[in-house]
């Protein structure tokens, strides 16, 4: 772990001197690789400067300890640093555990009802709602891509980006079958019902991640509907683009102008097709994904929101909370900080 950390710090002071390089601050380019770079060893490299830290006043403290007039007091900073360092090298286990490439992306969230009709439609617009209050506490940005009104509420399909400081590395555990348990408005004889809604979570691609042929493109311009203001139904604006080797489509009608949509449509195409190479190599991989938490797939149960008893329950590790309420208003920071408590847990156990 020390020998790792060594050339962490070795890295991180090289790229200071690069960084001072005139040649190198001219290329706006090369500079922002290498402040992203330093920026994800920032927290390694910090850490391991606290430890060194620990172990000069540990050894310092040893010596003072004999002294007979600040002996006592070296043995109270003796026990304090001692205990730091038993902490801090736990940390740095986790730490040092090997980073998902995707984690400091943007994403692509896709939330569509399932099982359960106009209810399920109304649940998932209950958790796109969810999903951008907790993105304001997040300081996170969001903007609708794509999305189909249901007639009695909330959405039948509804795709939005999220943007700020990594986003994928927290809400990447909510993809999967949402499930909710309630008396839906409709309900007359005041039964509870259950339905369900998938979300889906992609790591947002560059067009570094993605290589796409232009002749593997179909690109249909049609006339919007449903969202966008007074510009609705009156061009010919909204753009569907399918990539025909996979039959992978994407579309979007949220923005004013055609090439707009168009931008806006070719990012989520090379987002899908990303994704869904991801999840072949995934399976190639075989039972390597078992373990994994917040790769599921979209049928697979992962969450049920229970309304009478305001409890929110995630199966995958047997986590609940009495506090849905809170929970629909964004508050998720408890649920996710759990998952990826267990997902640490998991790695450093080598089950992943």
């Amino acid at each position: 772990m020390i020998e790792r950390l060594k050339s962490i710090e070795a890295r991180y002071l090289e790229i200071d001197q690069e960084l001072m390089n005139p040649e190198v601050t001219t290329n706006i380019k090369k500079t922002l690789e290498l402040n992203k770079e330093q920026a994800s060893l920032r927290e390694a490299y910090n850490a391991y400067q606290e430890y060194k830290k620990l172990i000069s006043d540990i050894e310092e403290s040893k010596e003072l300890v004999k002294d007979p007039e600040i002996g006592e007091f070296a043995r109270e900073e003796l026990k304090v640093s001692e205990e730091r360092l038993a902490e801090l090298e736990k940390e740095m286990e986790i730490i040092l555990l090997p980073k998902d490439p995707n984690d400091g992306k943007n994403v692509v969230v896709e939330i569509r009802g399932a099982a359960g009709g106009d209810e399920a439609n109304i649940f998932a617009g209950d958790l796109y709602r969810m999903y951008t209050k907790y993105a304001e506490k997040q300081g996170w940005r969001y903007e609708v891509v794509d999305a189909v009104d249901s007639e009695a509420g909330g959405y039948s399909q509804i795709e939005f980006l999220v943007k700020g400081d990594s986003v994928y590395s927290k809400l990447k555990y909510e993809s999967g079958a949402h499930r909710v348990q309630r008396v839906p408005e409709t309900e007359t004889q005041g039964r509870v019902h259950t339905s369900t809604a998938t979300v889906l979570v992609m790591p947002e691609a560059e067009e570094v991640d993605v290589e796409i042929n232009p002749n593997d493109l179909r690109i249909d311009i049609y006339r919007s509907g449903g969202h966008g203001g007074q510009g609705v139904n009156t061009t010919d604006s909204a753009v569907r683009i399918t990539h025909l080797p996979t039959g992978i489509v994407a579309q979007c009608q949220n923005e004013r102008s055609q090439i707009q949509n168009k931008e806006k449509c070719m990012q989520m195409i090379r987002t899908r097709l990303y994704e869904y190479e991801l999840r072949k190599h995934e399976e190639e991989l075989g039972n390597e994904r078992k373990n994994k938490i917040g790769t599921g797939d979209r049928s697979e149960k992962i969450r049920t929101y229970n309304y009478p008893q305001n409890r929110v329950t995630d199966h995958r590790i047997g986590f609940t909370t009495k506090q849905l309420d809170r929970v629909m208003e964004g508050a998720l920071d408890e649920i996710i900080d759990a998952l990826i408590h267990e997902d640490q847990q998991r790695k450093l156990k080598g089950e992943e």
